[in-house]
């Protein structure tokens, strides 16, 4: 069965407090490309979950990333560091899924932690506005 925007809406936020878990997790045992790949989802998945509040419905990374940027960080819905933070978690995730000979380190990925849970943070509040 299908459920309603507001499920699937609730779904995506839920999954982005449960894949951030999976980061600090990660992060324990110092697996840090394996920490940013799941922060950048994370922040990814409130993405999504704003996105569907407002009928947006990219199909790709880079059109989540456009779409995000030009209607909610343009507009000043959700404050420019988080675009410019999405953005790089983007890029880094990226490195460390696909380039070879590139690995994250500690110095890092740890200050993404705290940004990335006051996103999910936002966009969980401008989504229950």
């Amino acid at each position: 069965m299908i459920g309603s925007k507001d499920d699937l809406i609730g779904y995506r936020l839920s999954r982005a407090k449960d894949t951030f878990d999976d980061a600090k997790i990660l992060a324990d045992k110092e697996r840090w490309n394996s920490a940013i790949n799941r922060l950048y989802y994370s922040a990814y998945y409130a993405v999504i979950a704003i996105l569907l509040k407002y009928d947006f419905k990219p199909t790709t990374h880079n059109g989540v990333k456009s779409v995000f940027s030009e209607y909610f960080i343009k507009n000043e819905i959700i404050p420019k560091e988080f675009g410019k933070l999405y953005s790089q978690l983007f890029t880094w995730r990226q490195k460390g899924d696909y380039d070879d000979l590139f690995d994250f380190d500690e110095d890092k990925v740890i200050p993404y932690f705290e940004p990335v849970k006051r996103v999910i943070e936002i966009i969980e509040n401008k989504i229950n506005e």
